[in-house]
């Protein structure tokens, strides 16, 4: 299927909430008030109620358990929560999706989140656009397997969503991948021009006319939180590491490549555990 035909298909682009628009809009904003964003959130149960949940999940691991948009907010930061709703818009638009355990893809992306702003510290890039756009980097592949369900759930069988070699696989196929798709979505959805081209060039980052380094943080947080939930070891770490990449952006691979590095959540998984 074309990508033009699969984002016309029914239901494959969720629409935007309300106050997902308002949030969206502050990412211009370079003082953003944290308790008007929070009255934002608590404006829309729903959204509130999902990201008690995932703040209040094993995968965080807080002292106390949260309450409120302002509690949460409170003891995660702005940056956390604003990005936390989000995903959990996409959450509520698929709730269910045939093919894909939710619990593992969140939890996936919550670990691609937290690897993205771990990676963007110390080279001084941008943190809320890092934990943002890894939060979301891979909601196109849910925008796929709504729209071409048979299609996804044989590629599946063959090159499962996690795999490697999943978006040269898809691209073989379609000739698009996950990266395309979700950079429409965040495009449609009126993201920042920099997160939608760090969602758009992330499995190749610097083949193309466009330099975002926030693509090649993607990059390397989703390669290293796809290694982990295939278990990977030391060896092989070591053997799929995106050293062009990560030599770019002057990253230093003991960073990433270590077994057990901070910003991974090991927690197994549970009913919910991690789903936005």
């Amino acid at each position: 299927m074309q990508l033009e035909k699969l984002l016309k298909q029914p239901d494959a682009l969720p629409s935007i909430p309300k106050v997902v628009r308002k949030l969206i809009d502050t990412f211009d904003h370079e003082d953003v008030d944290a308790m008007l964003v929070a009255s934002l959130i608590e404006d829309d149960p729903v959204l509130t109620a999902r990201l008690l949940k995932t703040a209040n999940s094993a995968f965080f691991g807080l002292t106390r358990s949260v309450y409120t948009a302002r509690d949460a907010i409170n003891v995660l930061g702005l940056i956390k929560v604003r990005a936390l709703v989000i995903a959990a818009s996409f959450g509520e638009g698929f709730h269910t999706v045939g093919g894909v355990n939710l619990n593992q893809f969140w939890r996936y992306s919550l670990n691609s989140a937290n690897l993205s702003r771990y990676i963007a510290l110390p080279i001084k890039m941008d943190e809320n656009t890092a934990f943002t756009a890894g939060l979301i980097h891979g909601v196109g592949e849910l925008v796929m397997h709504v729209g071409m369900p048979e299609a996804m759930i044989d590629l599946d069988r063959s090159v499962p969503m996690l795999d490697l070699k999943r978006s040269k696989a898809e691209r073989g196929l379609f000739g698009y991948s996950y990266a395309e798709v979700g950079a429409a979505l965040a495009r449609e959805w009126s993201f920042p021009k920099r997160m939608i081209n760090a969602i758009l060039h992330q499995t190749a980052p610097f083949d193309n006319e466009v330099y975002e380094p926030m693509a090649g943080v993607i990059h390397i947080a989703s390669w290293r939180a796809r290694a982990e939930e295939q278990q990977m070891r030391s060896e092989v770490l070591i053997n799929t590491y995106p050293d062009p990449v990560g030599l770019v952006l002057g990253i230093d691979p003991d960073t990433v490549v270590a077994e057990d590095i901070p910003s991974l959540s090991r927690q197994a998984e549970t009913e919910g555990s991690s789903s936005p």
